[in-house]
This record gives structure tokens, C-alpha cells and sequence, in this order.
């Protein structure tokens, strides 16, 4: 009897020991298991200055997470920026919503920037892509001439510019065919007696002050906005949209770079007010500081980096 009860004691522990093991043997293989390799990213930018600080901006702080990071650099228009992105060249770029949902999707302008933003990230979702969050500060064209011009007229409005019988209008190569530039400027505002003069690497400031544009597209972050010498005609039929900047990525990206992928671009985002990339833009574009220089800097003094 005694033996039984020894046999099935030892059957016992057999069993509990061999649980044991299981458990353990499961443990260590967790534990051994090598963490979750983080998805490269891809980072494209436009063709000037401020998408050059954004692209920089964005990929170094996910790079200081830890998230592997390649630059493709500038891939021109957005149009071409876009096909980057659709093909998946690059995964990750700073575009403005406005841009994706006039130029990119040819869609009607929305009448607000969270309209806008719905928009353009239903619009992207169909593609595969889809947007973070979009920043405080917007980045819109805006048609602006000599302060002694605007007096010379009396231009205060765009439309203004019909008491003008012929003008020039300077502007990066893809603005004759947009809607949001020259033709917008010629099929929304009437102004066809204006001749386009295609800007390459003289800024259209340069042909203001020397007297070889009339007028010319400008940014509302440039730092020379805020100079007296320049007029900004107001844009009353709303050609140029809502011009946040969101970060289109690429779904596949975003998945598995999971959560710490999606605050981290965010609290990017969060950061860039107008005033700050204003800022930005003039330490690169007028006091000849790298854009990586500078978005270093930032990234440090508000703790993304």
C-alpha cells in the first residue's frame, strides 16, 4: 500500500515538475525572443527651404527614438513629391492639406482648415497613406508685390490686380498649372493678361526688388513677409485654401512603427506654430544655417531630442 501511494506521489511530482518545465521553458523563450525590429523611414522632402527644415525636423526626431532614418532629400513639386510617396520611395512627407486636396486630388476647396484636413486624409486613405496631425502654423501662397507697387495702383485685393493691364507674375515652374497660383490667378480671379515668369534658383523676392516681376508667389512664412517693403494682396475667393502642414505617411509605416511613432511625429506637429517656423525659415534662408542645424536646435530646446 505504501508503495502505491509512493508511485503515485512520484507521478505527482513527475507531472508538476514537467508543468514546471513547460512553463519555464515557455518563459525563457519570451524572454530570449529579440524585441520587435522598428521600421526604416523614409523621409521626402519638397523643393525649398521650409520643406527642407520639416523633412529634417520630423526624421531626426524619430531618429532619437531609435527608428532608423533615411533621407531621400528634395524631390521637387509636390506633384512629384507625390509620386514618391504613392510608389514607395519614400514613406513619410510634410505636405500641406490644401496641396493634397486642389492640387493632388483636384477637388474643390473645403471652406475650412478642418474640412480641408478631413479631406485630404480621406483622400490619402484611399491610397494606402494616411495623415498625423496637422500643425498650428499654415503655409499658404500668397500673391505678393512692392509696397510702392500696391501705392502706384491702389492694390489691395488680388482682384485689384484687373486695373493692371499687363503684368508679370513670378513663380516656381509647377504654379502655371495649379489652381492654387497662376491658374487660379486667370480662371477664378479673370487676370489673363498675366505673363508667368518661371522662378529656378533667384527667389522671388530678388525679382520684386529688381524690378523684373510685378508680382510673385510667395509663402506666408516667408521671414520677408514681415518687412514693410512688401505688400500682400488679400486673397478674398479663397484660391490659395487651407495650408496646415500634415504628415503624410504611408499606412504600412505606421502600423508597425505603432504608438511611439504616431506621438512622436505628432509631438512634432504640436510644436510648430507660425511663429517658430518663421523663425526657422530665416535662420536657413537668410542667415545661411543648415536646415539640420537648425531643426537640431529645436528639436533640443523643446525636448524632442
Amino acid at each position: 500500500m505504501l508503495r502505491k501511494h509512493t508511485r503515485r506521489a512520484a507521478k505527482a511530482a513527475f507531472a508538476i515538475s514537467l508543468g514546471v518545465a513547460i512553463v519555464l521553458g515557455g518563459t525563457a523563450a519570451v524572454a530570449s525572443a529579440k524585441p520587435k525590429a522598428k521600421p526604416t523611414v523614409i523621409v521626402g522632402n519638397k523643393n525649398f527651404t521650409e520643406e527642407f527644415i520639416l523633412g529634417q525636423l520630423y526624421g531626426q526626431a524619430l531618429a532619437a527614438k531609435g527608428f532608423p532614418v533615411k533621407y531621400a532629400g528634395s524631390l521637387g513639386s509636390s506633384e512629384l513629391a507625390d509620386t514618391a510617396i504613392k510608389s514607395g520611395k519614400i514613406n513619410l512627407l510634410p505636405e500641406y492639406t490644401g496641396v493634397v486636396v486642389l492640387d493632388i486630388a483636384k477637388e474643390k476647396s473645403p471652406k475650412s482648415a478642418a474640412a480641408t484636413y478631413a479631406a485630404a486624409k480621406k483622400f490619402e486613405e484611399t491610397r494606402g497613406l494616411t495623415l498625423l496631425n496637422a500643425t498650428p502654423f499654415y503655409d499658404s501662397d500668397t500673391f505678393t508685390v512692392l509696397t510702392s507697387t500696391a501705392k502706384k495702383y491702389g492694390l489691395k485685393t488680388i482682384g485689384d490686380m484687373k486695373k493692371v493691364k499687363s503684368f508679370t507674375y513670378a513663380g516656381f515652374p509647377e504654379c502655371q498649372t495649379r489652381i492654387t497660383c497662376l491658374l487660379g490667378l486667370k480662371q477664378v480671379y479673370g487676370l489673363t493678361q498675366a505673363k508667368f515668369v518661371p522662378l529656378s534658383s533667384i527667389s522671388v523676392y530678388t525679382l520684386l526688388d529688381d524690378g523684373k516681376a510685378t508680382g510673385g508667389d510667395g509663402f506666408s512664412t516667408d521671414p520677408q513677409q514681415l518687412e514693410s517693403k512688401y505688400t500682400i494682396l488679400t486673397d478674398t475667393k479663397h484660391i490659395f485654401g487651407f495650408q496646415n502642414v500634415a504628415p503624410v505617411v504611408s499606412q504600412k509605416v505606421l502600423t508597425a512603427g505603432g504608438s511611439e511613432f504616431k506621438a512622436t511625429v505628432n509631438a512634432v506637429s504640436a510644436k510648430l506654430t507660425l511663429a517658430a517656423m518663421r523663425a526657422m525659415n530665416k535662420a536657413v534662408g537668410v542667415d545661411k544655417k543648415t536646415p539640420a542645424a537648425v531643426a537640431s536646435a529645436f528639436l533640443k530646446a523643446n525636448g524632442l531630442k
